[in-house]
């Protein structure tokens, strides 16, 4: 990478990514903790789907004003204090509102959402999804800020404090409760409450962590409250909120849509998207890529942009080398299976059958990522209606194929359905941003990369090889042929700033 805007930009993808990384990957282990104990897929479906419900509110409840925030606080005629005060307590009132709603009407909420044997579960989770929705703003003021360590310190406080809460109810808690019968702690402990200890302990991290975010949230906050900011905010933010829907669809639409579909009942509805859930988790490497180069991109292009100058070269590079590393991302995931096959055989084996969904899980979240790094053209033209546009479309793709495919081809038919519709919008965003804000992307390049990742997939996948080191090894080969082609085409190691610090010193 060339520049100091794009050595800038991988510096803060490289704290944010390692934060994102280590959150993603401890959080990860949650899900083998939950499968191993909830051995019944039912619940884990369940619980999938409750959090699909949170990830599906979140988006409603944050309305796009994270952009929309970030770009009114780069706009030289607009007053930052004014913005960031403006933007939280908007969020903060329809946060508060969203919690009452949902006391007041539980029981219709529970029904129409086919989950009426814990009520509680959905309360809980809609006290979490109020209080994540508010303290998006002041994470974003930390991103904004260029904060990236602050930001970091407290993304992981609340893993580390959710794992502990979940090691501490579902591990700790029933180990006390056999060994010692007597003691006082289990009077508050009930095992049959099962996985509504996971939304429990998810409400006390989320907690936590508003605590400690207070002193950042309040420090210099003067309450300034401007209606006719709050117009323009919503003007530009609010057609961002079908983008949003569309991500998290992507991602949540089989929680969405199972209960609904045709099964034989609802608890077959669960443990299918159980196995499917548990499953296509281990996309999380590239997922969590995604965000993390999310979280440095967006100020990044935004802060480019207020410069004045044509940064389109820098878009056109951040595309290329975004793409080469997804790649090598899927392709290490699929060369190593074997060994993703072994954990879940080890921990659940009632979970194990659904790893077929794996491949086009993970090509689902690169086209998606290609579709936000696209996204820069609207956002920077202020014609965030076509970010709407694209995404009822992907809206309706993801829909229509699950309900027409998943009762036939059962829970596959979702991670085709996510492939299909992130690959179809990225192709439309790309060919009507030429149209408003050209930018040159390699295409040429491009295109190379992902015909020989595709060449050594099949390639590397192929041959039934019985011993699994040689499995292994043979398909090593073909990872390091395509790192070695990227390497010498666009990632040449004098660039890497760590080697080129080396050589420098040891020159």
């Amino acid at each position: 990478m060339a520049g100091s805007g794009m050595k800038s930009l991988a510096k803060d993808t490289a704290i944010y990514g390692l934060s994102s990384i280590l959150g993603r990957v401890l959080n990860w282990f949650l899900m083998p903790l939950h499968i191993s104990i909830f051995t019944n897929t039912i619940e884990y479906g369940k619980v999938s789907r409750i959090y699909g419900l949170t990830a599906l509110f979140l988006v409603l409840l944050t309305y796009g004003l994270e952009t929309g925030f970030f770009r009114f606080m780069n706009k030289k005629e607009e007053n930052a204090d004014k913005v960031y005060s403006t933007s939280l307590i908007t969020i903060g009132c329809t946060s508060l509102l969203f919690i009452l709603f949902c006391i007041c009407f539980i029981t219709p909420i529970s029904e129409w959402l086919r989950y009426t044997d814990h009520r509680e579960h959905i309360m809980i989770m809609a006290i979490v999804v109020a209080l994540d929705a508010f303290m998006t703003i002041p994470f974003a003021y930390l991103r904004q800020q260029k904060r990236p360590k602050r930001f970091a310190a407290l993304k992981l406080a609340f893993i580390f404090f959710n794992i502990f809460f979940n090691l501490f109810f579902l591990v700790f808690c029933p180990w006390i409760k056999e060994a010692y019968p007597d003691f006082i702690l289990n009077k508050f402990y009930h095992q049959d409450i099962g996985i509504g200890y996971i939304f429990l302990a998810n409400l006390i991290s989320t907690l936590a962590v508003l605590i400690l975010l207070i002193p950042t949230t309040m420090k210099g906050l003067k309450i300034d409250f401007d209606k006719s900011l709050l117009g323009r905010l919503l003007k530009y933010s609010f057609p961002l909120l079908m983008l949003g829907l569309a991500g998290v669809i992507s991602q949540t639409v089989a929680q969405l849509v199972y209960p609904y579909l045709p099964f034989d009942s609802v608890e077959e509805a669960d443990r299918q998207l159980g196995i499917y859930s548990a499953c296509v988790k281990f996309s999380v490497i590239i997922s969590m890529f995604i965000q993390a180069f999310r979280y440095a991109y967006e100020p990044f292009f935004f802060g480019k942009n207020k410069d004045g100058k044509d940064n389109t070269r820098s878009y056109a590079d951040a595309m290329k080398y975004f793409i080469i590393f997804v790649l090598l991302i899927f392709l290490v995931v699929m060369f190593y299976i074997d060994i993703i096959q072994y954990i879940m055989h080890k921990i659940g084996r009632n979970y194990a059958i659904g790893l077929d969904v794996l491949p086009y899980a993970m090509m689902g979240e690169i086209f998606f990522g290609i579709y936000f790094n696209l996204s820069v053209w609207y956002k920077l033209t202020d014609k965030t209606k076509y970010g709407a546009y694209f995404s009822i479309l992907g809206c309706i793709i993801q829909v229509v194929m699950n309900i027409v495919l998943v009762p036939v081809y059962g829970y596959i038919a979702s991670a085709w359905a996510t492939f299909a519709c992130n690959l179809i919008i990225a192709a439309i965003s790309y060919f009507i941003g030429q149209k408003y804000f050209p930018i040159k992307y390699d295409l040429k390049n491009i295109f190379l990369y992902f015909i020989l990742a595709t060449v050594f997939y099949i390639a590397a996948m192929y041959p039934q090889i019985d011993n699994e080191l040689l499995r292994m090894g043979y398909r090593t080969l073909f990872l390091i042929a395509f790192a070695a082609i990227v390497i010498k085409k666009d990632l040449p190691l004098s660039e890497i700033p760590l080697i080129n610090r080396y050589f420098k010193k040891n020159k």
